[in-house]
């Protein structure tokens, strides 16, 4: 075996999401055996390049020292490991109603990693309440995740309609999280953070690139919210990082737009199957059988593809809202930006024998959350009725 076969045989074992990606997407093109054409037309190359652009300049941010610098501010604010929590998640929750959560967790967690590793704190448990904070703050707005937007657009629902229906997620969900903190950090509320080391001033050359990489970051911010189109941003980011930094290339973490590639062909396979179209056509003509079908059918191909195929079935639009954005919590796939947080935590710098295992820590949280907004979702609305 050749050292680059190892080396590709390592990058599998070891990323149990990509395997179960790229398995899914090739065993199930065996069996609908789509055409190259419908393969192609599967995959969603504006996600893929925008992924692609963020993670760019998130890397390009953290090789001039900002994303430290920026930690350091955090940390000079923040007096206990309790305050940084609860600082960071409000943060993510929020950032995510505005920029989406896929933004949010590639902009925050990376700073998570360096605030955890300057004040000696153990990263998992922050950066998994992290994701619950995102895929729940995003739920709130239309632009907070694409489905929202999909839906929103779809259906042309009213404001009125819209923001009843996702209050009733997001705001409940806005104080559980801080009853889980509280919980999560009852050992460690007075406990006080060290900062280890502080960072000398940048120079001039690394001031101009904070500009050019600013400069990046709005533009790739307007493509993802339509403004600009995305190989636009494309082109832009590609030719600024080859003539500044081209070595920022190795830093993108290729093996996510794998993962999603994977997922994009798998959920466009299994939406095909007739049998599947049938079987979503006998369970959606109520609200309850929709919210059930958006929150379940999230778990297995995540909750954006999700939407988008069991919205040709069904009139219930504020049931599938409900269910693909409480669907978002419980598995690793059911909201796909809470893969991103998988791949940053287990890509980061931390020593294996220190890295704790992220699947199980994640799948806990996320179930109990699911279970709770979904009993509280299904009470609010009887009283409603």
């Amino acid at each position: 075996m050749s050292s680059f076969t190892k080396r590709i045989f390592t990058i599998f074992k070891k990323d149990a999401v990509l395997t179960a990606a790229l398995a899914c997407g090739i065993i199930s093109c065996f069996f609908c055996k789509p055409t190259p054409k419908e393969i192609f037309a599967a995959i969603d190359f504006r996600v893929l390049s925008l992924l692609f652009c963020l993670m760019t300049v998130i890397a390009a941010f953290k090789s001039i020292n900002v994303l430290d610098s920026l930690s350091q501010n955090l940390l000079r604010k923040c007096k206990t490991v309790r305050s940084v929590y609860f600082i960071l998640c409000m943060l993510v929750f929020f950032c995510a109603a505005i920029v989406t959560n896929d933004v949010a967790l590639l902009t925050f967690v990376p700073i998570t990693l360096i605030v955890c590793n300057h004040a000696g704190i153990k990263p998992l448990k922050l950066i998994v309440f992290e994701t619950l904070a995102a895929n729940l703050g995003s739920c709130m707005t239309p632009m907070g995740n694409p489905q929202n937007l999909f839906i929103y657009s779809f259906y042309k629902m009213s404001n009125a309609d819209f923001f009843l229906t996702t209050l009733k997620i997001g705001i409940p969900s806005f104080f559980l999280l801080i009853f889980f903190l509280l919980s999560a950090t009852k050992s460690v509320k007075t406990a006080k953070i060290n900062i280890v080391h502080t960072l000398g001033p940048a120079g001039v050359e690394k001031g101009l690139a904070v500009y050019v990489y600013s400069a990046l970051l709005i533009i790739n911010l307007l493509s993802v919210f339509h403004v600009i189109n995305y190989l636009i941003s494309f082109a832009v980011t590609l030719m600024t990082i080859l003539v500044f930094n081209r070595k920022l290339l190795l830093k993108v973490d290729y093996t996510l737009l794998l993962t999603f590639t994977g997922f994009f062909i798998f959920t466009s396979n299994v939406s095909s199957v007739e049998a599947v179209q049938t079987f979503f056509k006998n369970i959606l003509g109520t609200e309850a059988g929709t919210f059930f079908a958006g929150l379940g059918l999230s778990q297995i191909i995540s909750n954006v593809p999700a939407a988008l195929l069991l919205s040709s079935f069904t009139e219930n639009a504020k049931a599938l809202l409900a269910g693909v954005n409480i669907g978002g919590l419980g598995t690793i796939i059911a909201s796909l930006a809470s893969v991103i947080s998988y791949k940053l935590y287990q890509n980061s710098s931390i020593q294996p024998q220190e890295k704790e295992p992220f699947l199980p820590i994640f799948t806990i949280y996320n179930v109990i959350f699911l279970l709770i907004l979904t009993g509280l979702y299904i009470c609010l609305s009887l009283l409603k009725s």
